[in-house]
């Protein structure tokens, strides 16, 4: 069942993967995944304060031969604390957070679909006057996720 192309009352979003990490057909293998690992402000941020469960995202492959939009999730778990950070085996592990007083939340992000093809970044440039301040293509912007606005969502998905 395809993911509607808007999702009324909800946000948008763009979550960034590497596919040799994390990609598009292992989120559709495990169904859901909590979104570990992030390690920037902003995107906690996002995360801890404007996330909703039933948001969309896009999932973006990045760093690749073809970065683009691959796919489509859905967050199923509001934000809590990212067990990485706790964890001194992991690349992800931050000695100065707590478990008390948690620094990094991570969400849940549930597989709905994957794209029938690639849109890729190239492409969404070459469209970046109809597309406005998508921050996917704002200079400098390498947060590992974004914000979509509900027009731009529907614009890119017409790409389809």
């Amino acid at each position: 069942m395809k993911a509607p192309t808007t999702a009324v009352g909800s946000q948008h979003w763009l979550f960034k993967s590497e596919p040799t990490e994390f990609s598009i057909d292992d989120l559709q293998r495990v169904g859901r995944e909590a979104w570990t690992g992030v390690r920037n402000y902003q995107a906690r941020n996002y995360m801890r304060d404007a996330m909703q469960l039933g948001d969309l995202a896009f999932f973006y492959h990045s760093n690749c031969a073809v970065p683009g939009i691959v796919g489509i999730g859905r967050i199923s778990r509001k934000a809590s604390a990212d067990p990485t950070q706790f964890d001194p085996d992991s690349a992800y592990y931050d000695p100065k957070s707590q478990p008390d007083h948690p620094r990094w939340q991570c969400v849940q992000l549930g597989f709905e679909r994957k794209l029938k093809r690639c849109i890729s970044l190239h492409e969404i440039s070459q469209k970046a006057a109809a597309l406005g301040n998508l921050a996917l293509l704002q200079r400098g912007n390498r947060l590992s996720i974004l914000p979509v606005t509900a027009p731009q969502w529907n614009f890119i998905l017409s790409l389809e």
